[in-house]
C-alpha cells in the first residue's frame, strides 16, 4: 500500500448543502408544519435518550423502507392548517431545499485532481442524492441505507476507508457534526468539523499540503 496516498471523506447533508436546520425549517414552513412541535417529537431520536428501537437509526440502515417512516413521522406531526400531514412523498419535499454548495464541492474535486482519493459518507433518509455532482467528485460512495450501517458506528468508517483503499491515518473525515467527527478522530483520521466553506478549505488544504511534504 502506498504510504504517500491520501483519503478525503466527506459527509453530504450540511457540508456539501446549506445547513441542515435551514433546510428543514424551509420544508416546515412549505408544507405548514408546526414547527416547535416538530422538535419536540424529533428530538428523543437525537439526543441520545431513545437507545433502542430508534426509527432514525433503523431508517438509515436500511432496515425499515422510507414509505413506512414517511408514514409513522406524518402521523406524529402536527400541521398549522388543521389538516393532516401529507405522508406520501414526506422526505422527498424534507429534502428539497437542500441545494448543492458549489464551492465545497469544488475543494474536494481540488483534492482529487491533486492526487487524492474521495469518498462520500453520507447517512441517508432514503432521499435523493445529486448523482451528477458526485460522479465528478467522488471515486467512492458510502450510502449508510446500502450498507447497512450508520454513522458514527466505526465500521462504516473503516468500510469506507477500504473502499477507497487506504487506512484511517492516511484520511481526512468532513462532516458537521461533532460526534460524527469524534469517531472518525478515535480511529486514526483527522477529523474536520465543518462550520464554513472557507474554514473547511483551509483546513483540507493544509492536511493535504502537510502529508505531500512530509512524503
Amino acid at each position: 500500500m502506498d504510504r504517500t496516498r491520501r483519503g478525503v471523506i466527506s459527509d453530504w447533508g450540511g457540508v456539501l448543502t446549506p445547513p441542515l436546520p435551514e433546510g428543514i425549517r424551509a420544508w416546515l414552513s412549505a408544507d405548514r408544519i408546526d414547527i416547535d412541535h416538530y422538535y419536540e417529537v424529533m428530538t428523543p431520536y437525537f439526543d441520545g435518550s431513545m437507545t433502542a428501537d430508534n426509527p432514525v437509526h433503523a431508517l438509515e440502515r436500511g432496515e425499515i423502507d422510507t414509505a413506512r417512516f414517511e408514514r409513522d413521522l406524518a402521523a406524529l406531526l402536527r400541521s398549522t392548517h388543521g389538516g393532516p400531514v401529507l405522508a406520501e412523498g414526506l422526505i422527498q419535499r424534507m429534502f428539497a431545499s437542500f441545494d448543492p454548495v458549489h464551492d465545497m464541492y469544488e475543494a474536494l474535486r481540488e483534492a482529487r485532481r491533486a492526487g487524492a482519493s474521495t469518498a462520500l459518507l453520507s447517512n441517508s433518509w432514503g432521499n435523493g442524492y445529486p448523482h451528477d455532482h458526485f460522479e465528478t467528485t467522488f471515486d467512492q460512495v458510502v450510502i449508510s441505507g446500502e450498507v447497512g450501517m450508520r454513522k458514527p458506528e466505526p465500521r462504516i468508517y473503516l468500510h469506507t476507508c477500504q473502499r477507497i483503499g487506504l487506512r484511517p491515518e492516511q484520511c481526512v473525515f468532513i462532516d458537521d457534526l461533532e460526534h460524527n467527527v469524534r469517531t472518525a478522530e478515535e480511529l486514526g483520521m483527522t477529523g474536520i468539523l465543518h462550520v464554513d466553506v472557507a474554514t473547511t478549505t483551509r483546513e483540507l488544504r493544509g492536511f493535504l499540503m502537510a502529508d505531500s511534504e512530509a512524503a
